[in-house]
């Protein structure tokens, strides 16, 4: 910033740079540095500097108008590891920024017993087809053995509350369990899994989203096969 002596190097989010308003909070309480949001804004645009800002998703605030979505009972309860491979089926959505303000969206469907990535699909549109799109994958995978009693596991998202995600489960013939809303604590193997994959994935130098969907290839092999994680007895996903 403009008449700043350099103290140490303002911190960034790691999916963007930041808005006028962290640059003001930061300068405010970190250096006790007083610039006008205005004047911040000015120095932005004289730079370049450009905020990361999320695409509005269309899909969830028509379901939310149109109540079309039903949650459903948590019959999970925390109980994550019941040894019993192919069962318990944990799935979610993350974003992945890359390219200045382009965006990225993976869903994955994880083994709760061995951590294995049964299912992945990456779109840049964040709509009900990347959810379905994960569950026609599970299903047309012939190597994989599922429990008879599967089920999927979820958070209350508005994709897997919808009335198509949930006649395509019972057609497929998978139940369905869903996190209690505001318990964060309960999605903790889902978000520890997206932060490795995160942390140990250059996703944001992409240029394209065939690039980035290559790199997220590389890596499922990488962490279904060659990646020991500890609390498996230093044994890779697919050796369980």
């Amino acid at each position: 910033m403009e008449g700043i002596q350099s103290q140490s190097p303002i911190p960034v989010s790691r999916t963007g740079r930041k808005g006028s308003c962290s640059i003001k909070m930061i300068l405010e309480n970190e250096f006790d540095i007083y610039f006008s949001r205005k004047k911040i804004q000015r120095i932005m645009k004289k730079y370049g500097i450009v905020c990361l800002h999320w695409k509005s998703n269309t899909y969830k605030k028509k379901a939310k108008a149109t109540k079309e979505h039903q949650v459903v009972p948590n019959k999970l309860n925390r109980e994550f590891k019941e040894g019993i491979p192919g069962k318990v089926l944990l799935t979610d959505i993350t974003y992945l920024p890359y390219k200045g303000n382009n965006m990225a969206y993976l869903s994955t469907i994880k083994d709760a017993s061995t951590n294995e990535i049964l299912a992945y699909h990456v779109s840049d549109r964040i709509t009900l087809d990347i959810a379905t799109t994960t569950i026609d994958k599970l299903m047309s995978n012939k190597k994989i053995s599922l429990h008879p009693e599967a089920f999927i596991h979820s958070i209350q998202g508005s994709d897997y509350t919808s009335l198509r995600y949930q006649k395509l489960l019972k057609e497929y013939g998978l139940g369905q369990s869903m996190f209690r809303r505001g318990n964060c604590g309960d999605n903790a193997t889902q978000e520890s899994f997206f932060g490795h994959l995160k942390d140990e994935v250059e996703y944001q130098s992409c240029k394209t989203l065939k690039e980035l969907t290559a790199k997220i290839n590389h890596y499922m092999v990488y962490y279904n096969n060659y990646r020991y994680p500890w609390n498996l007895k230093k044994m890779t996903p697919n050796s369980i």
